[in-house]
């Protein structure tokens, strides 16, 4: 169960126990908002793309979109995020609980600057009904991400 595997990698930093396991859905932003009693950007949605240098993931803030041309600009390629039936055999998660934790080797992880403007943010635990809450040096910490990113949009003041 991906939920266990997420469970099993936190507790390399002690963090295993503050997993959230929720009594109903969270395996939208909006469905992990309303569980977490937060609102819908300080979801970390873990997204999951193909790249030509292979299968990356990006956490970003649940107010945002991808920016494709920011992406292009940063990936070199066209955005393309894997299909439903990729995602769980590809990131070791399936749709609706992929995070950044226990993820498949030689999965890359990027986190976005939507994130930054929050002190803490809910990613999910690898099921439709988990989230822990972490500082973003606990993200960076915990998602052993590559870079920040900054291939978002929807996010900023006009």
């Amino acid at each position: 169960m991906s939920i266990e595997k997420a469970k099993a990698y936190l507790r390399q930093f002690g963090a295993e126990d503050r997993v959230i396991e929720f009594p109903v859905s969270s395996a939208t932003v909006e469905l992990a908002a309303e569980a977490a009693h937060c609102e819908p950007a300080r979801i970390a949605k873990t997204l999951s793309f193909r790249t030509n240098d292979g299968v990356i993931l990006i956490v970003a803030a649940g107010d945002t979109k991808i920016d494709n041309p920011k992406y292009k600009a940063r990936f070199g390629c066209k955005a393309r995020m894997l299909a439903f039936e990729e995602v769980e055999p590809e990131i070791g998660h399936a749709v609706g609980g992929v995070c950044p934790f226990g993820v498949n080797d030689g999965v890359t992880v990027y986190l976005d600057e939507s994130l930054r403007r929050f002190e803490t943010v809910f990613p999910a635990c690898g099921s439709s009904n988990s989230a822990i809450e972490v500082t973003i040096p606990e993200l960076e910490k915990f998602s052993g991400f590559k870079a920040w990113v900054d291939i978002c949009k929807g996010w900023r003041e006009a």
